[in-house]
């Protein structure tokens, strides 16, 4: 690995780098950080713990001059991400005069009013809460020098591509620009070629689905026996911090719930959650307040906690990539971590397709830990529900009255209270007058 040195990083930065324990730069940064300083635009492929936050903020720090109004703007598709990235350039820029400010939905427009009268260099933002401003006209983007989009397939799904455009159309010609995102879907491919000029493409994760330094293992068990198993992976994990990942906001709040109930300080964040609320859960597990985050998929965009050593899929994503998202929120920064997912019966089918695409080994917990999987079938229920043959309308009528004596009893109440006037002789006599 190359040291930041040389990489021909102002000192004021390699300070900041130091501070933070950090001498040698990471793939994508050795990579992206040197194109980035020549002025040519990037498009990295890259995973989350590989430090491509470093890698476009270290080279926007060597270039954005101080007191000169936002000339670097980074473009993040969520709230949580956006504070995330927001706190690492302040690391970056420790010892310089540069001042990035976060701009996103959710916090008061006054209080991000107050933080731009203050002045910054650096604007990280989500798409919508910026178009805000802009047509306010609080923000000003005509002076942008770097722009970053940010985890552009994630934006890409929650339908910000239209946003993107705008901003983009509104920044001048003559920028540098860099594009990251885990994966590359024809439409960020279209975008890059719209936008960017003639860049220089570093797809280091392209094929590194592996989990490299992530122990990863799963458990196939009963949906209702997920919560004492949890408990017990938890209490293994021991002091280390621990991420629990559900597929919707009900699910997270029911496992959270079940956690205080047994004594466990777990915080919950999910989509529905106030803007305040989702910062005070952040911070009581960023400082290790709380040891338990339970988390949907998108409110966990931008977690960066070097401490967490265990990752667990409460169920099964949707999607491979969620997957590798996921498990990446361990072993960050090439420390080591564990990532255990919780199959259920239903769910065998769609986490097969997930391991086929790691290439690295998982751990089938249930024979370490001798547990037998009991999945009933269906086919046999139904067979065994036909096996009597058919039945004819007699005796099935038969089988229902001896099944359920009390019948008779409501038809009689119908009939006295006039539910029920005629028996079918009635109507046949009936029939036979017309």
């Amino acid at each position: 690995m190359t040291k930041f040195e040389e990489l021909g990083i102002k000192q004021n930065v390699l300070d900041a780098l130091r501070d933070m324990g950090f001498e040698k730069a990471f793939p994508i940064q050795e990579a992206a950080i040197p194109v980035l300083l020549t002025g040519r635009d990037v498009v990295g492929q890259a995973h989350t713990g590989t430090g491509k936050t470093g890698a476009y903020s270290i080279s926007m720090l060597q270039e954005i001059k101080e007191g000169g109004g936002i000339q670097g703007l980074i473009v993040a598709p969520t709230r949580e991400l956006a504070v995330q990235i927001t706190e690492e350039v302040k690391k970056f820029a420790k010892y310089t005069k540069v001042r990035p400010v976060a701009i996103y939905g959710g916090q008061s427009m006054g209080v991000q009013l107050d933080a731009l009268k203050r002045g910054a260099e650096i604007l990280v933002a989500t798409p919508g809460r910026l178009i805000d401003h802009i047509k306010r006209g609080s923000i000003s983007i005509d002076r942008v020098t770097h722009l970053v989009l940010d985890e552009a397939d994630t934006m890409l799904d929650m339908g910000f591509i239209d946003d993107i455009q705008f901003i983009l159309d509104l920044t001048p010609d003559e920028k540098v620009m860099s594009l990251f995102s885990a994966t590359m879907p024809i439409e960020i491919l279209r975008l890059s070629e719209e936008y960017l000029k003639n860049p220089k493409q570093f797809l280091l994760d392209a094929d590194d689905l592996s989990g490299e330094g992530i122990d990863q293992s799963y458990l196939v068990i009963r949906d209702r026996e997920k919560m004492d198993y949890l408990v017990d992976f938890i209490k293994e994990n021991g002091k280390g911090q621990t991420i629990v990942f559900c597929s919707t906001k009900y699910r997270t709040r029911d496992v959270a719930r079940m956690l205080h109930k047994r004594n466990y300080g777990a915080v919950a964040i999910e989509g529905d959650m106030s803007q305040h609320r989702r910062e005070q859960s952040m911070s009581r597990f960023r400082t290790a307040k709380a040891q338990i985050l339970v988390a949907t998929d998108v409110a966990a965009r931008g977690i960066d906690v070097p401490r967490v050593a265990l990752v667990v899929n409460y169920d099964v994503p949707n999607q491979e990539m969620i997957y590798f998202h996921r498990i990446g929120r361990t072993a960050r920064a090439g420390a080591k971590g564990r990532a255990i997912t919780l199959v259920s019966y239903s769910s065998v089918s769609e986490f097969d397709v997930i391991k086929r695409q790691i290439k690295a080994k998982v751990t089938y917990l249930n024979d370490e830990m001798g547990i037998v999987v009991k999945i009933p079938d269906p086919l046999k229920r139904e067979s065994a529900r036909r096996r009597g043959g058919p039945q004819r309308l007699g005796q099935r009528r038969q089988s229902r009255e001896r099944s359920d004596p009390r019948d008779e009893r409501r038809r009689s109440a119908r009939r006295k209270s006039g539910a029920i006037r005629h028996g079918p002789g009635y109507y046949r006599g009936l029939k036979s007058r017309w």
